[in-house]
Order: structure tokens, then sequence, then C-alpha cells
């Protein structure tokens, strides 16, 4: 049988056209107005489209979208939020303000998964919420930036949970003919399309544009008929499949997303990879430098590795992305062919020397390939340097080159609207334009406290209607009795202390630490003065059983009849569920086992909506705490034994809430308001909404990253290549010369003690072989000394050259005694070229 294949578009009256744009640019997401329009539509077809405008018009009938066009005030509206979006677009936004004269630059963005919105269910946590949020901020800043992903097919599982508490997963076909997406076309109106070879096998992949603002989000789809079975699974499932399915997908991704922004015309100056499932765009970005300037893989790679950023979310070494030899030399072999790179050399690229094992990572691969890293807090920027020191041998950690950039919210997209309105009323109009802006947060205090409290009160009411309607329609699904039903209608009470615990389960997450003392939770939670409630949700792993038995292990302790009416576990967490969370706790509850929580934004979001954290010093947590922004669950402490660890910790939350976050919520004055609460919830607000924001961090990124790899990608292409070409000839000539660099120390060894404010004079003489001095970079690193009498936490002095003595060369520094303590230094050789940018990646490093 053929199929003849025709596509059939909502027949919009003229009045209503603009409804069209509007559904098919994600802004609609963070601008309430533009939600309204729909809601007004039709508010359950809302609903049931699941917030998709797109899906929602395709459903209304001829009649009421008629209907709609003959109502004057909509048609109305409909002008003036269209008009909203036209002028937004056309804004020149904070990059053509500041940075006006980059005209070249482009940034690409690469990550593997992207939560934008409930109805585009690419997503499944923290990452693509991330990705998401950083791609509104990029539109709204103006910066010239592409998005790169996958469209997953099935996208990520729906939860669905048993009567007994077990999670199962449903996996729904995602109708692109029916979302905000567009397939992209070449000049003879066919899909434009990319090829990749995998292991032998030509595989085709669509490119599909998702328009986030001014922001393009191209999205990869191999489902397509002239691909075999297995070639269109590629997309099928984010992290679904094998080993092989995964090295299949990040090379579509990485490999095929470089080829997707050549096809589309668009030359990125600067390539950041979101985590390292994207890393094989190195790779292509290299072969297509050798194959259009006629460079070498060293020249290429000069280039490459200087516009690249790589950021890395994970905190422990296991959770980082590895591949066997065997699959690597499968699906890369001929790459590494093309490249003219031998294959120990290739698979090198990828592989830690200290490693027992020989496999490739994509963390490791992503660092060598990247000339600037970072992690996504202050601590774990500190963990992954303590991590990755072995990539950087004899190089103190402190020194190791990756930095942090702490993550943030698009702050719009979790505000309630109620909130939104308020700050908007209080904080004047530039908290729309600079949510980043100190001063514009700073205003917070002249919202008053009641009007403050009362639309707190609002969203935790509409918190609790939205558990009722959601629990109801769970038990209605798993066929529970009529009673349960029944029950489920007067679950939470909206004037209780409510506590959310919302994330993806995982054990080190530790959604159980409260229930290690189950009749202390008991009283706690049904204390008839001062009750407190609690609403989980979250999703584990499929393969995660652990996880999904810490999910059972709640629902059962839920089911307890003295406490169901005060605990809930929602199914199927998304971005839909954690907004209602998020905008109606009054306590976001995060008790991970540090330092294994990389950064977490969820807490970020509750704190822009009035609500407060308790929590565990570890990711971002460890940067926003303060004794007025809310509470420190233990003191930073890291234990060697985990079962003590969750002893004590158990016992210093239960002590918090008992002594001092109960107490506080209900200290009431006499009107019913908790005046010290809401001064507590301002002061969250004020020193953390301005800070925890992606407007704030992707500044950072361009002004710290983007900006530097950019100007050195540019300098290392111009003239094809010239600089390149020379910087990779110098490399080689610095490598080769290296062993035979030495160099020995006079002075810096007082007779007596120093005082403060004196210097200790230091002269080294360095034998550079056939090196010269303007071939290195002589240091002093010098410190307090720990015990071990290792310095930490160094400081570095630039030695000055001072002429030659016989085959010597001749610095000198003078090291500052600015405190007392115990002191001591050593001198060290770096390499130096005007074009280097991150002198530390690849490592050549010479110690007295």
């Amino acid at each position: 049988m053929k199929i003849r294949e025709f596509h059939v578009r909502p027949n919009l009256p003229p009045e209503l056209k603009p409804l069209q744009e509007i559904a098919m640019n994600l802004w609609f997401s963070w601008n309430w107005e533009a939600v309204q329009l729909f809601i007004r539509l039709s508010p359950d077809l809302w609903e049931k489209s699941y917030q998709n405008p797109v899906l929602m018009l395709g459903s209304l009938s001829q009649e009421n979208l008629e209907e709609a066009a003959r109502d004057e005030s909509f048609v109305a509206n409909v002008k003036r939020v269209h008009q909203s979006l036209v002028d937004y677009l056309k804004a020149p936004g904070w990059f053509r303000e500041t940075h006006g004269e980059e005209k070249e630059f482009r940034a690409a963005y690469f990550s593997c998964e992207f939560g934008i919105d409930e109805g585009l269910p690419i997503y499944s946590g923290g990452l693509g919420v991330l990705s998401g949020d950083t791609l509104k901020s990029a539109s709204d800043l103006g910066l010239p930036l592409v998005g790169v992903g996958l469209l997953y097919q099935k996208g990520y599982f729906r939860q669905i949970l048993s009567l007994d508490g077990w999670q199962q997963e449903l996996y729904l076909d995602n109708d692109w003919y029916n979302m905000p997406v567009t397939m992209e076309r070449d000049a003879a109106g066919k899909s434009l399309r990319i090829e990749v070879d995998l292991a032998g096998e030509k595989v085709q992949a669509r490119i599909w544009r998702v328009q986030i603002g001014r922001v393009p989000l191209y999205l990869l789809d191999t489902n397509v008929k002239e691909n075999s079975p297995r070639a269109r699974e590629i997309t099928g499932m984010l992290y679904g499949g094998d080993r092989e399915m995964r090295i299949r997908q990040e090379i579509i991704l990485g490999i095929g997303g470089v080829r997707a922004l050549r096809a589309l015309g668009i030359t990125p100056t600067v390539y950041h990879m979101n985590e390292g499932h994207s890393a094989f765009l190195v790779l292509e970005r290299i072969r297509g430098h050798m194959a259009a300037h006629g460079v070498s893989f060293a020249e290429a790679r000069e280039q490459v590795f200087a516009s690249n950023v790589f950021t890395t979310h994970t905190p422990v070494p296991a959770g980082n992305e590895l591949f066997v030899t065997e699959l690597v030399r499968k699906y890369l072999h001929p790459m590494a062919e093309e490249l003219g790179l031998p294959w120990q050399e290739f698979l090198g690229l990828g592989q830690l020397v200290s490693s027992k094992t020989p496999d490739f990572g994509m963390t490791v691969f992503a660092l060598h390939s990247a000339a600037h890293a970072n992690g996504v807090s202050r601590l774990h920027g500190e963990t992954s340097r303590k991590m990755w020191s072995d990539l950087w041998p004899g190089l103190p950690e402190s020194e190791v080159p990756i930095h942090s950039v702490t993550n943030g919210i698009h702050t719009r997209s979790w505000l309630s609207h109620e909130m939104s309105d308020l700050y908007t009323r209080y904080l004047g109009p530039r908290f729309m334009e600079k949510p980043g802006d100190q001063t514009v947060w700073d205003r917070v205090e002249t919202i008053p406290p009641v009007e403050l409290w009362r639309t707190h009160e609002v969203r935790r009411e509409r918190l609790v209607f939205f558990v009722r309607k959601s629990l109801k329609s769970q038990l209605m699904r798993q066929g529970a009795g009529a009673s349960a039903v029944r029950a489920a209608e007067e679950v939470l009470n909206p004037e209780v202390l409510t506590i959310g615990f919302s994330r993806r389960f995982a054990t080190y997450k530790r959604a159980g630490l409260l229930f290690r003392q189950p009749e202390r939770l008991v009283s706690l939670l049904t204390r008839p003065e001062r009750p407190v409630q609690i609403v989980f949700a979250g999703k584990a792993h499929p393969q995660d059983l652990p996880a999904k038995e810490i999910i059972k292990g709640v629902i059962h302790f839920a089911s307890d009849p003295r406490i169901r009416h005060r605990l809930v576990f929602l199914e199927n967490y998304d971005i839909n569920v954690g907004r209602y969370l998020v905008q109606g706790v009054d306590v976001w509850l995060n008790t991970p086992r540090r330092p294994l929580e990389a950064s977490g934004t969820s807490g970020m979001k509750v704190a822009a909506n009035g609500g407060l954290n308790v929590s565990i010093l570890d990711g971002w947590w460890c940067e926003g705490y303060a004794p007025d922004t809310g509470w420190a669950i233990g003191s930073g402490e890291v234990y060697k034994d985990p079962e003590e660890q969750d002893q004590v910790e158990c016992e210093a939350l239960y002590s918090l809430l008992e002594n001092e976050i109960v107490p506080l919520f209900y200290e009431r004055d006499k009107g019913g308001v908790p005046r010290e609460w809401i001064r507590m919830m301002k002061t969250s607000m004020r020193k953390l909404g301005a800070y925890f924001n992606t407007h704030r961090m992707v500044q950072e990124y361009t002004e710290r990253f983007y900006l530097p790899a950019h100007r050195a990608g540019v300098r290392l292409a111009m003239d094809e290549f010239a600089s390149a070409r020379q910087l990779a000839a110098w490399r080689s000539r610095v490598a080769t010369a290296w062993s035979r660099v030495s160099m020995r120390v006079d002075g810096g060894k007082p007779t007596g003690d120093l005082l403060v404010g004196s210097r200790v004079p230091v002269a080294i003489r360095a034998n550079l072989g056939t090196l010269t001095p303007d071939d290195v970079t002589v240091e002093v690193y010098y410190g307090i000394l720990d015990t071990a009498g290792q310095v930490r936490n160094g400081e570095t002095i630039l030695a000055r050259h001072e002429g030659r003595e016989g085959n010597e060369e001749v610095f000198r520094a003078e090291i500052p005694c600015r405190v007392s303590g115990r002191f001591g230094f050593a001198a060290r050789i770096v390499p130096r070229h005007p074009d280097l940018v991150n002198t530390l990646t690849p490592l050549l490093l010479t110690w007295e």
C-alpha cells in the first residue's frame, strides 16, 4: 500500500493570523499575556493540549475560531501581544549595546536536551531545563547564539505509578506537525538534510528549527524513511538504549550538528559543549578546516581548541560518559584516518593516563579540546579540578584550568504571574529588562509585607488545588477505590507550612533522609497547632532500581492514615509540575550527599517566588546561603562513612525544622502575618534573585569565555590560518626541545626570620637549550605551607628576564611578605606564545 502524505493547518480567520506566529515562537512561554490569549480561547483545551498552542489551534472548531474573530476585545489583545513580539524581536539587546563592534560573533550551544516548555518534551531534568533557560536569556540579551540538539521522537518517558508505588515508564510519540517546530527546507522546498557515516552506514538526518524569541534551536531527526529501522531509532528516545545507541546519538549530535550548521549557512565563531555528549563536534570542526583550508590536523586543532568552550556538570568520575575502545574504533576509525591520526594517538585524546581502564572518556576528550572549561558552581569547580587534576600532572590543584560559572534560572519563566505582577508594581519595568541588576532587586524592600504574604498565600492555595486535582486524576487512572479518590479532594491544607522536594530521584539526593525517623516525621506532620505538609515529585532513571525503591517507599509511607492528608507524591514530574511547586511552597528541601550536587537550580526558582531554602551546603547553596536567606543542614562536612553522615544530617534537619523553621512560620502578629518570616523572604529574594539567574550567567559566559574564544579563533583563522600554522609549528618545536629545559634557583633562603613588609629576592638560572627567553615564562609559585609541607592555594609571580650568563638565562623575582606564617616557594618554567589562549593545555611544565 502506497501512502501519500499531505498536511492540514488551522484555518485561522484573518483577524487571528498573528496567533500562529505567536504559537510558533516559544517566546510565549515566558510571557503571561501571550499565554492568556490561548487560555481565553479554551481553558480546557489549553490543558488537554499540554499547553501546546500549535496543537490547541489545530483542535479548536472552526466555529470557535470564527466566534473569537468577532470578539473585538480578543482581537485587540491579539494585536497588542503580537506587536509586543515584533518589538521584542527588533530590540537591539544587551550584546549589541555593549559589544556592537563584534559583528562576526556567533556562538553555537550544543546540548543533548533542551527543556523550554512542557509542550515540547525533549528534556529529562536539570541539564535540559538549564539549556532551555540559557537560550531564553540569550534571546532576551540579544546574544547572537544558536542552539543545537536532537529531536527525540518519544522524548523522555512519562512516569506512571502503580497503586503499589512502583514507577513504570510510558513513551509517547511526539507529533512534530502539531508542535512549535519547523522543518528546514532547501531551495527546492525539500527537507534540508545532512549525512553521517555510522560504521559504514550512511545515515541521514533532517533539520528542524524551534524559535525561542530571537534564538533558533536546530534539532536533528534521523526518523526518515530513507534510513534503516535501526538508524531511525537513533533520535527515538532521550537517554534510551544501550552503549552503542548512545555513541550513535552523540556522533549525530556532535558531528551531525556541525554539518547541520554548515548546511544552514551558519558559521559560528564559538562552540559551547554543554556536557561531553556533543564533544565529537571537535572532530568535525577540525576535519572541515582541513578540507576547506588545506591545513594539517595540528594547525586546524589550534583554531578549534582556542574557540571551544566546555561545561562539565558531573561531580563524580563514574557519572562521566565512557565508551569502550572497540566501540570507538567501530564508529570513529574512519574519521581518525581522514584526520591523519594514528589510532593510538586518536584514542589518547579521550584517555586518562592514570585510569585503570583504556576507555574513551567524553569529558577527558572535551577537556583536551577546549581552551575554556568550567564547572557549574564554585564548589563544583573545586571538585572538578580535584577530579581531573591527573590531566595536568605536576600542576597544583588550585591551578588546574577548570573554572566555574554558577548556574542560574530564567527568572520570568519560573515566576508566578501573581509574583511577576507584584515585582513589576514595586520593582518597576527594569525588572523585566534587567533581572540581574542588584539595584532593581533592592527595591524588594519597598513591597508591603502584607501584600507580599497575600500574594504568596494565593500561590500556596493554587499549589494545593493543583495537587488535589493531579492526585485525583492519578488515583482514578490507577483504579483506586471511590473513598481514596474522594480523600484526594481533601489532601493538604492551604494554610499549613508546605515543604517541597522534587527533583530527579537518585540515591545521592537522599529523598529518604527524613524517613530515617518515621515517628518523628509523623509527629512533625500532625501537630495540631503547628502542622507541616510535604509534596514530593520526581522521576528515577528507568534502570535505577534503588531510586525506584525510594519512590515506592515514600508512597507507602504516605498511605499511612495518620498522615496521608499531609504527605503526597505527584507522578510525572515535569516543567509544569515543577512550576507549581516552586511557585507555591514555603520551604524547599534539598538533601544531596556533598559534594555530589554540581549546582542545582530548583532552589533558585523557589527563592525568586518568595520561598525559603533548607539545604545541605552543596552546589549553588554554598554561595547562596546566609543566616538571613535560609537554613543550612550542617556546616559543609564531608564524611567517610555514609551511614554516619545520614544519621548526623537527619538529626540536624529535624532540629532545624522543629526548633527554627516551623516556629518561625507560625509566629504571627495580631493580623495573622508572620513578620519575621516575611523579613527573611524579602532578604532571600533580594540577595539571591539578582545573582542566581541566567541573564547574569550568560553575560558571564560571554565576557569570560565566549568573547576571548571568538577573538582568538578569528585571529588564528585569518589569512588562511596563518597564525594557526605558525602556532602549531612553534608548539611542535617547543615540545621537541622541552626535555632539554632545566633550571636552578639562587637565593630565597634568608638566614633568619623575616618581618611582614619585607621581600625575598629569588634568582632563577635556566638552561633553555634551543629555546629562547621569548618562548617561555618563568614563575615563582609561593604560599603558606600546610602540615605536609606543601603550598596550598598558592600565588604566582612572574620572574623578569635580566640577561644571559654563560649557557644560562637569568630571571629574577621578589616574593612579598604580606602576612606572617610559614611559607614556601618553588620556581617553574612554562611555554609562552602571544597566540596561546590556555598555556596549560596541553601541559609542558618544568619545576626546579
